[in-house]
C-alpha cells in the first residue's frame, strides 16, 4: 500500500515512514476513505478491543490457580445465538455502503473522454480515442537514467498520461500477454488488464498536479518496472498537450509536449533531487 503523500500540485508517492492512503484525488477515492475511516475502522477497533478484553479477563478469571476445578458447562443458548447473530449484523452494515461503493466505482455513466489502457511485458500503452490519433508507449525511464535526470526512482516514466482536472475519464483496461493491473491509489482505480476482455473504470480529478501508480499484478520478472505516471492538468492546458501530441512525429518531438506542464514546483523539487543524487551518480560514474 502506498502511503500519505504530499497535498496542492505536488506529486503524490510514497514517503518514508508514513501510515495509510495517499490523499485522496479523485471523488471516487473520497468515497473509498469514507468507507474505510468511518465505517470500517469504528467496527474494527471496537472488535478488537473487545476481543483483546475478553482474552485478558478470561486469562485472570478462569486460570488455574483460581479454577482448580474447572466448570463442566458445555452449552449456552443465549450465548450462542448472540455470538451467531451479532457477526451477521456487523455484516449487513458493512455490507450495504460496500455494494452501494461498488456499484458507484463499477464505470462512469456520462463520460466527458475516454482513455484506453493497454497492459504489456513490461510497459502500458495509452490511446485516447476521442482526441484523434493520439496514442503513444509508456516505460519507466532506466534506472541509471533516472539518476542522472534527478527522476524518481521505479516511478517516473519517459511519456506520462495527461487527464484534465474536473473531468468524467473513462478508463478502459486490457492487456495483449500475461494478467496486470493498472492501480492508481489517488484516484482510487485498480483495474485488472486482461487478454481478450476490456475492464472499464473512471476518474474524475479534482486538483492539478503529478500522481504515481504502479502495475501491482505479478506479470514477470520485471514487474516492478511498469510504473504509472499521470499529470492532472487544467483543460486548456490539456487541449494545449493534445494537439501537440497529435502533431508528434517523433519520441523528442512528443517529449516537448509535456514541457509546457512542468510547475515552478516542479522544478525546484528536481533541483533538490538532483543535489540529493549527486554522491550516487558520481559513483556511477
Amino acid at each position: 500500500m502506498m502511503a500519505l503523500g504530499a497535498g496542492g500540485a505536488s506529486a503524490e508517492e510514497a514517503h518514508d515512514w508514513q501510515l495509510g492512503f495517499q490523499p485522496a484525488a479523485s471523488v471516487v477515492r473520497e468515497h473509498i476513505d469514507f468507507l474505510h475511516n468511518t465505517i470500517l475502522l469504528p467496527i474494527i477497533t471496537v472488535i478488537s478491543l473487545f476481543v483483546l478484553g475478553l482474552l485478558l479477563w478470561v486469562m485472570i478469571r478462569y486460570n488455574a490457580k483460581r479454577n482448580p476445578v474447572p466448570s463442566k458447562i458445555s452449552h449456552n443458548t443465549v450465548l450462542e445465538i448472540a455470538w451467531t447473530l451479532v457477526p451477521i449484523l456487523i455484516l449487513v452494515v458493512i455490507a450495504i455502503p460496500s455494494f452501494k461503493l461498488l456499484y458507484f466505482m463499477d464505470k462512469a455513466e456520462h463520460a466527458d473522454m475516454t482513455l484506453k489502457v493497454t497492459g504489456h511485458q513490461w510497459y502500458w500503452s495509452y490511446e485516447y480515442p476521442d482526441q484523434n490519433g493520439v496514442a503513444f508507449d509508456s516505460n519507466m525511464i532506466p534506472e541509471e537514467e533516472q539518476i542522472k535526470q534527478h527522476k524518481k526512482r521505479l516511478l517516473d516514466v519517459d511519456f506520462p498520461v495527461v487527464l484534465p482536472v474536473n473531468t468524467t475519464v473513462r478508463i478502459l483496461v486490457i492487456g495483449s500477454d500475461v494478467i496486470h493491473s493498472w492501480f492508481m491509489p489517488s484516484f482510487g482505480v485498480q483495474e485488472y488488464a486482461v487478454i481478450g476482455r476490456t475492464n472499464e473504470s473512471w476518474v474524475k480529478i479534482d486538483r492539478e498536479g503529478t500522481f504515481y501508480g504502479q502495475c501491482n499484478q505479478i506479470c514477470g520478472v520485471n514487474h516492478p518496472f511498469m510504473p504509472i505516471e499521470v499529470k492532472a492538468v487544467s483543460a486548456d492546458k490539456f487541449k494545449t498537450w493534445s494537439a501537440c501530441a497529435k502533431a508528434a512525429s517523433s519520441d523528442k518531438a512528443r517529449a516537448d509536449c509535456y514541457a509546457p506542464l512542468e510547475t515552478a514546483e516542479d522544478t525546484d523539487k528536481d533541483a533538490a533531487r538532483l543535489a540529493a543524487n549527486a554522491p550516487a551518480a558520481g559513483v556511477l560514474k
